[in-house]
């Protein structure tokens, strides 16, 4: 029977990116809802890119740790 990918030690090894992970979703939604600038398209979409972009790459990153461990 294989091994679960996400199992307790697995989950304590890649807390570190998964801290990491909340915090930005957290500041994505919070940019969303309550955007400080202006309504700009230009600065909402680069604002949201600098946002997104890094949190799926973490979130690949971390799954794949989690794979390979």
């Amino acid at each position: 029977m294989p091994h679960p990918v996400f199992n307790r030690e697995t989950l304590l090894d890649i807390s570190v990116n998964i801290i990491p992970l909340f915090i930005l979703l957290f500041f994505t939604v919070f940019l969303l809802f309550f955007s400080p600038w202006p309504d700009n398209l230009f600065l909402q979409t680069i604002a949201l890119g600098l946002h997104v972009i890094p949190f799926v790459l973490l979130a690949l990153l971390t799954y794949f740790a989690a794979y390979y461990i």
